[in-house]
């Protein structure tokens, strides 16, 4: 995108950006403040000394005018657009492989079963040196792994670095259409099991012919499980929800500063099923969509919720479009269960003076009632009907879980052992644990805590004047804040050992692989289940 596209674009931000503030800035304002930056980007660029790059400073400009606002609303340029399309499409042309670009490295993240990139061999943890004939590390930017799109039927040449060994391979790319129902299945003779992943375009009938299988199949009980999905299209989860509430229910509604934006959303459709008991199954990674999918079923006393508080996203956002084939997406409404509460977490209007967002959960959290007159809460996500019993995460642990290390150490495992057993026996043993605690003890930099990147940072400074005379101690200290991090992710061991456990059967058994496993041996799949077996105790908690 050549500067002057790029102003134009962040002409437009700046117009929508300032707009959207307040319905008291007048077009003088908005006016005033697009001049003013045009004429400085002007000057900047025509008598700054050095050379300027001003699609650079451009997107600093973007990136840091949106930062402001909350992390939704975002700037996307052509190939963002493209992606955002085949995100919400669940289908497009190509190797068929989830891939990660960090630190100028192109990494495999998880290989679809029988797609091209499964059928040539490349496996998770491989890293991407060259597309046909761009080297990768000349990327500055992840649109490197849009090159690994295309035209079904055109062939693609990777050039491949799988730990020490460097090969090439030829792929012939595909259609892929992404399944957001990895796995379902009859878990004894009237209990059903359903995951999804995603709510993109195929959610809803995805969803559907699972019911309808299981249904064929004797289900009587039904489990939905839709932890770690971070939601997507709302009308898809409103399908959903349809399928088990009447006709004309209010299933979500929206209010934004546009009038025309504000909507009641009901169900349409006549329902496949009114009476089936249902569990849901949500955890801290249940987001958006899956919100609303718990939320509106959990006020309409239609389904028991299982597990741990969701993440508390309440925001609903468009796309808009601007210049050059270009989008800006940005929050619009915030979105309400058939109680009438919001459940957003975090208040990014009103940031502290360190710019840190407050929670609406720290505050007083206000009570709404359900159908049957059950109290619930606004703020701070769903609070599930029926909660896990676990130790609540250490800093440690977080950091752990937003690192590479787990990736990391299941890469090593799956070459260290060709085989294990099969999906629904696989599990962590207490000396794969330790063998995962010395891993980590290894790579001082595989995973660091707030508190270690804030002591490295104070050090910095610190040692250009005294570097000699605080080395010693600086190492010391340094080395007891690791040890006292491995020693904090104890309080979380069975948390870590199944989210090993989840990577790790990835390697050799795919995504359903890791499903297949869940419904075999996690515990929390067995306390939904044993509520919807206890049809005392379902009709209790609804009532």
């Amino acid at each position: 995108m050549n500067k002057f596209k790029k102003s134009g674009i962040l002409l437009v931000l700046i117009a929508v950006t300032l707009m959207s503030v307040s319905y008291k800035s007048n077009f003088f304002e908005v006016a005033k403040q697009i001049e003013i930056y045009t004429t400085l980007f002007k000057e900047l660029n025509m008598y700054y000394i050095d050379d300027t790059n001003p699609a650079e400073l451009t997107d600093t400009a973007i990136n840091k005018m949106l930062q402001g606002l909350d992390p939704y609303t975002r700037f996307y340029d052509e190939q963002g657009v493209e992606n955002a399309r085949i995100n919400a499409m669940g289908e497009y042309g190509g190797i068929g492989a989830i891939s990660s670009y960090l630190d100028n490295k192109l990494i495999i993240i998880e290989p679809h079963e029988g797609a091209p990139a499964d059928k040539a061999g490349i496996k998770a943890g491989d890293e991407i040196l060259k597309v046909n004939e761009v080297l990768v590390k000349e990327y500055e930017n992840n649109a490197v792994s849009s090159l690994l799109q295309g035209i079904p039927n055109t062939k693609v040449t990777l050039e491949v670095k799988r730990q020490d060994k460097v090969f090439t391979v030829e792929l012939t790319r595909e259609k892929i259409e992404v399944n957001p129902v990895p796995y379902y299945t009859m878990i004894d003779d009237e209990l059903g099991y359903i995951s999804f992943i995603k709510f993109n375009q195929k959610a809803s009938s995805e969803v559907k012919k699972a019911f309808l299988d299981l249904k064929d199949q004797g289900m009587k009980k039904l489990v939905l499980d839709v932890r770690g999905n971070l939601g997507g299209l709302v009308n898809e989860a409103i399908e959903i929800v349809n399928f088990f509430i009447p006709r004309d229910e209010v299933v979500v509604t929206t209010k934004a500063k546009v009038k025309k934006w504000s909507d009641t959303y009901k169900t349409k459709k006549e329902p496949i099923d009114l009476e089936i008991p249902i569990a849901v199954l949500i955890d801290g990674r249940s987001a958006s969509a899956s919100e609303i999918l718990a939320g509106s079923l959990q006020d309409l006393d239609r389904a028991v919720i299982v597990g741990e508080r969701s993440f508390g996203k309440g925001l609903v956002q468009r796309y808009r479009k601007l210049t050059y084939g270009t989008q800006l997406k940005l929050t619009i409404s915030k979105y309400y269960t058939p109680s009438g509460r919001s459940i957003q977490e975090l208040d990014y209007t009103n940031r502290d003076e360190n710019g840190e967002v407050p929670k609406f959960s720290d505050k007083t959290r206000n009570p709404f009632k359900t159908r049957n007159g059950r109290t619930v809460f606004d703020g701070g996500g769903i609070q599930p009907d029926v909660k896990f019993n676990k130790p609540e995460r250490t800093k440690a642990t977080e950091a752990l879980f937003k690192s590479k290390a787990i990736f990391d150490f299941a890469t090593a495992y799956y070459y260290r052992n060709p085989s294990v057993k099969e999906s629904k026996e696989f599990d962590i043993s207490n000396s794969d644990y330790e063998d995962f605690i010395s891993f980590l003890k290894s790579d001082a930099s595989s995973f660091k805590t707030t508190s270690e990147l804030n002591f490295e940072k104070a050090m910095l400074e610190v040692a250009k004047d005294a570097h000699r005379a605080i080395e010693k101690p600086y190492k010391d200290l340094l080395e007891s804040l690791k040890m006292i991090k491995i020693e904090q992710l104890n309080t979380n061991k069975e948390e870590i050992k199944s989210h090993l456990k989840s990577e790790i059967v990835k390697r050799y058994y795919h995504k359903k692989g890791e499903y297949i496993n869940k419904v075999h041996n996690d515990k929390h799949i067995r306390e939904a289940v044993d509520i919807l077996k206890d049809e005392k105790k379902y009709s209790r908690i609804l009532k």
